[in-house]
């Protein structure tokens, strides 16, 4: 087997497939995010917090929801470490670290890994949200990074 080819740098003006579009309901997350903060939703008639932002609970379908700070704090669930992708931007970034981390307040969450220590990710790895810039609209991103051993 010989080597696997890095995708080519995407030219300008090539459609991008990692920027979501912002539309008034979203539009508090990402100001927080601008911020350096991470928001949730929490269900206020049966009190569980959910991600991705939706309009109403998906435990209970209330549409009683409402934006919560989370405190940042996650563990790492499952990651798979991404050598080849086609899509801008990503064929430019790769490797990365494909994760899904389960936030202190309950919620999965899908992310990117970054900082992996040498010895890579495993399984309960305690992390810490952090914000990698983007482009356009949408200042930066949430991604995270393991805390100190």
């Amino acid at each position: 087997m010989g080597a696997v080819p890095v995708s080519p740098t995407p030219p300008a003006g090539a459609p991008r497939f990692d920027l979501p579009e912002i539309d008034a309901f979203t539009r508090p997350y990402w100001d927080a995010a601008a911020e350096g903060r991470l928001l949730i939703r929490r269900c206020a008639d049966c009190g569980r917090a959910h991600h991705y932002p939706r309009e109403f609970c998906p435990y209970c379908w209330s549409e009683e929801v409402v934006w919560e700070e989370a405190s940042g704090a996650a563990t790492l669930y499952t990651w798979s470490v991404v050598h080849r992708n086609d899509l801008p931007p990503f064929g430019a970034r790769v490797p990365y670290t494909a994760a899904v981390v389960d936030l202190a307040e309950g919620p999965r969450m899908m992310t990117e890994l970054i900082e992996v220590p040498v010895g890579g990710p495993c399984v309960g790895m305690r992390l810490r949200v952090a914000f990698r810039a983007a482009e356009g609209e949408i200042p930066v991103v949430p991604v995270f990074r393991p805390l100190p051993a």
